[in-house]
């Protein structure tokens, strides 16, 4: 059961109100998840799997805020987004490609960055608009194709069982921003038949990818407060997806990207958090 607001620390009571001004269509000001302080370096092979799984997610938080100004709604917190998704993934990447601990990973790296120098582009390179969408959607992609087989051959050189569930939480704070760039593209619209299949997609591996996190066994306590806490985030965002899948997504859209928009940041905080203590547990 999720716990009572008295029982949550102050933070947690800041995201929960956050999350309540998403379902009741308000603006929120404040970014729910933004980049904690972080070794400067790769720390740990776990602290690898946790940084290539996170550029995964910036591919797509990336393109989320893209989309966002696109719309032309909540452009003060997209451009924020933006700047700082581009940053930290330039950041990490360069971390990445020279803690490599074999040729093969320092090549994907090396493919990575080239990539990502074509999507810098297509996000930098002009105004965001529905011209320009399907080029940076199509770029996004590769970017994502190559961090994830990065973040493969991490926890493949981790070779532990712990590794995996680094890389499976990774994984979740991708989707929830996947699921958040889908609508948003499905609202402007750019193909929106394909964006509801993403989501739909998605959303089904999101919701079992979290049992697999819960029933694990090197899940603790604080691994499952936070999970209990992303629940309460995923109830407003999934009823958003479920109106793009039922066909309901109707009325004003600019309520209804900002209720996705707010609610992916919500969500992504408890998944980055999740992914944190799975990669500090070790083994």
């Amino acid at each position: 059961m999720m716990k009572t607001a008295a029982a949550l620390p102050t933070a947690n009571l800041h995201r929960r109100t956050l999350l309540i001004a998403a379902g009741s269509g308000a603006v929120a000001s404040v970014l729910a998840w933004a980049p904690r302080p972080a070794h400067a370096q790769v720390a740990s092979l776990n602290d690898a799997i946790n940084k290539a799984g996170r550029q995964r997610m910036l591919s797509q938080r990336m393109g989320k805020a893209w989309l966002a100004l696109a719309h032309r709604v909540q452009e003060n917190a997209a451009r924020q987004v933006l700047e700082q998704s581009i940053g930290l993934f330039e950041r990490q990447l360069a971390e990445l490609k020279a803690y490599a601990p074999t040729p093969t990973i320092r090549d994907t790296y090396g493919q990575l960055e080239t990539a990502w120098a074509s999507h810098k582009s297509t996000l930098v390179g002009g105004t965001p608009a529905l011209s320009g969408a399907a080029a940076m959607l199509q770029a996004d992609a590769k970017v994502l194709g190559l961090a994830h087989l990065g973040t493969v051959q991490y926890e493949a050189a981790s070779g532990k069982a712990v590794g995996h569930l680094v890389n499976l939480a990774g994984r979740q704070r991708m989707l929830s921003q996947r699921m958040a760039k889908f609508y948003l593209a499905a609202l402007l619209p750019v193909d929106a038949a394909a964006s509801a299949a993403e989501i739909a997609k998605a959303r089904t591996e999101f919701v079992a990818a979290n049992e697999v996190l819960r029933k694990a066994p090197e899940a603790n306590d604080r691994i499952r407060q936070e999970l209990q806490l992303a629940d309460g985030q995923w109830v407003f965002f999934d009823a958003a997806l479920q109106r793009m899948q039922t066909g309901n997504a109707t009325g004003n859209t600019a309520r209804l990207v900002s209720d996705v928009f707010v609610a992916s940041e919500n969500l992504l905080s408890s998944m980055d958090k999740v992914t944190g203590l799975y990669a500090a547990l070790g083994g």
